[in-house]
């Protein structure tokens, strides 16, 4: 134990001060959802459609639409683009108030936030955690918010085990049919005013499991969604950039499917 204790007072402080300017988010090098540059694409290519196992990307009229909100990041597009109008990018950012912020629009689409959490939830926030039908890939995420290096606790966000003392719920996987009860009665068991996350993208639109015969496609028609966050999965410090959106205390950074800066 004594060992355990000078190892860590040799190595000082290992959380970080991010979001604060200038300090690592823990995702150098990570790859994000896939960029599309219009200009680059060619009239009547395929290719990035054919490959995409969620139908992320789909040919609507000779022209390309891309749902966000069903990618899984597998840049199996970038790979198979001919001409380079898919690319990979660091882009994992992703939360969003509005599902259709996730799709890929005009540049110039500018939807307003809708009315967000009460003031007091904006100094500290309770969540429930709730696994409705995921691989797992989310909840490892989920548990990175607590080490050292993200630290959760220090901007005022807790998980709690019971819904009646939750402001959020915090939703994902799929929904499948055994837990569509125990997801209801989550959320029933919440007090007023109470709000939903999407995180990953199984929670977000069914990903690559949802819609048959045992699951659902995410939390569409289940319960209202307020803020949607898609990755396969989401990492530690976009889970965390999406909290601190729904507590009005960073920017919504994605719009009409596009990422600022």
């Amino acid at each position: 134990m004594a060992s355990w204790t000078l190892f860590g007072l040799a190595r000082g402080k290992a959380t970080t001060s991010w979001p604060g300017a200038g300090a690592k988010d823990g995702q150098e090098g990570v790859l994000g959802m896939p960029r599309y540059d219009a200009e680059a694409c060619r009239e009547g290519c395929q290719e990035c459609a054919a490959v995409c196992p969620t139908g992320a990307i789909q040919t609507r009229e000779s022209e390309l639409a891309l749902d966000y909100g069903r990618c899984v990041v597998c840049q199996l597009c970038t790979e198979a683009c001919p001409t380079g109008a898919m690319t990979p990018s660091n882009d994992w950012a992703f939360g969003v108030w509005d599902r259709q912020d996730l799709n890929l629009s005009d540049p110039g689409t500018r939807r307003d936030r809708p009315i967000g959490p009460e003031s007091a939830f904006r100094r500290s926030l309770h969540i429930r955690h709730v696994d409705a039908g995921s691989c797992n890939g989310c909840e490892s995420e989920l548990q990175a918010l607590n080490n050292p290096f993200y630290n959760l606790h220090r901007l005022g966000i807790f998980f709690t085990p019971s819904p009646r003392f939750a402001d959020l719920l915090l939703v994902t996987g799929v929904v499948t049919n055994v837990m569509y009860e125990p997801l209801q009665a989550a959320y029933e068991a919440m007090p007023e005013p109470r709000w939903v996350m999407a995180v990953g993208t199984c929670a977000v639109s069914g990903g690559i499991a949802g819609g048959n015969y045992v699951c659902r496609t995410g939390l569409e028609g289940v319960l209202p969604v307020d803020v949607y966050l898609p990755g396969c999965p989401p990492n530690p410090a976009a889970i965390m950039a999406a909290l601190l959106m729904f507590l009005d205390r960073a920017p919504q950074r994605v719009k009409g499917g596009r990422i600022d800066g």
